[in-house]
């Protein structure tokens, strides 16, 4: 039932912590959002935290533009159930007050803080509050010289800023920081980001910036993503989407689940359907991938509407179906025959089996995520 053929070989990296959560090294890739609520509303944030954390988000940023912002920061950080990164842009005070107030990250380019005096006082407050940074260079937000020196953005111009800021931490002797080289651009964020990787061992995280709305994006972070996860490149990612934070962690985890670095949650392979399928497969793939959402459990499902591929890829998962003549169904479990439904509705009955299955492996103690 092992589908991965090939292992893919992750870059050795530098572990830091963000909270309570290893980055790089051997720890797995993790998924991050982003809210995009008003932060200043604790309510409507910490919603929007927990119902992202229910989908299996491992991180999540928030943005901080303004003081009331970083004050709200201590309930927010108090209350969520993973680590908060504080969103920094300028303003200097503003990261000091979000380590203060409890953020386990702080994003920020030290090259545009301001003075030699206010990045040391950032570092300083980010020592003394344990608090990691992140290193974030974007290719529509670089250093005034360096976009005048390159005309435009470009690999090299993403790295150059990436390097003009990581020799900034050092220099404050600060080294528990991540870094990303983000573009809107496919090509020009892989190239940067497979050129700072031969020259750095910092973690990398991960994304292509203002990729779209759901499917565009989806389909865009798919691609530049995969294929730095491909190469071994990459701790942490986010898909950036203009769609609900939920989405974005959702498009995040079938990423890695679909490259074998992530078996966190429900992996359903089904069939597209067509005029052979004996039973609704689109409907009931659409039905089964909302109702088994809360589930962590790693578990794979084939949901297969004929007999022409639908054996062979029960035979590779933990539970399968297969539609068959007459309204008669086979029922695969473990890759083996189980037994045969008939009049059933099919995604009830699928996620009962489901859910019993995930029940039986936690107990078995096999819930690795």
């Amino acid at each position: 039932m092992h589908r991965l053929y090939q292992k893919i070989d992750r870059r050795k990296t530098r572990s830091i912590k963000v909270g309570n959560l290893e980055v790089g090294g051997d720890s797995p890739i993790l998924v991050q959002t982003m809210t995009n609520t008003l932060t200043s509303d604790v309510k409507a944030t910490l919603n929007q935290i927990n119902r992202v954390v229910k989908v299996g988000a491992d991180i999540v940023r928030v943005s901080v533009p303004d003081k009331d912002s970083s004050f709200a920061l201590k309930e927010i950080c108090k209350k969520a159930d993973v680590p908060i990164i504080a969103d920094i842009h300028f303003h200097y005070q503003r990261a000091i007050e979000s380590a203060i107030n409890g953020a386990s990250c702080l994003r920020i380019n030290p090259g545009n803080i301001g003075s030699k005096e206010k990045i040391k006082d950032v570092v300083k407050a980010a020592k003394d509050y344990n608090c990691s940074i992140r290193i974030g260079v974007n290719g529509g937000s670089l250093e005034k010289n360096i976009l005048e020196k390159y005309a435009e953005p470009n690999p090299d111009a993403l790295v150059e800023s990436a390097l003009y800021n990581i020799k900034i931490l050092e220099d404050n002797d600060f080294f528990n920081f991540k870094v990303s080289v983000k573009a809107s651009d496919i090509f020009l964020a892989i190239k940067a980001y497979e050129n700072l990787s031969s020259i750095c061992d910092y973690p990398l995280h991960l994304g292509i910036t203002e990729a779209g709305g759901r499917r565009a994006g989806s389909i865009k972070s798919s691609i530049g993503i995969g294929q730095l996860l491909l190469k071994g490149i990459g701790d942490t990612i986010r898909v950036s989407l203009s769609d609900e934070p939920e989405e974005e962690v959702r498009v995040g985890f079938e990423i890695l689940k679909s490259l074998g670095l992530r078996n966190k949650g429900i992996k359903i392979i089904s069939c597209p359907s067509c005029a052979r399928q004996q039973f609704p497969v689109i409907e009931t793939v659409k039905k089964l991938e909302k109702s088994l959402e809360d589930i962590i459990t790693p578990l794979t499902v084939s949901i297969i509407g004929c007999v022409v591929n639908g054996p062979g890829e029960a035979t590779m998962t933990q539970i399968g179906i297969t539609g068959g003549g007459n309204g008669t169904h086979m029922i695969y479990v473990d890759g083996k025959k189980d037994h045969r439904i008939k009049n059933e509705d099919l995604s009830i009955y699928l996620e009962n089996i489901i859910r019993k299955k995930a029940a039986d492996i936690d107990k078995l103690g096999d819930k690795l995520v």
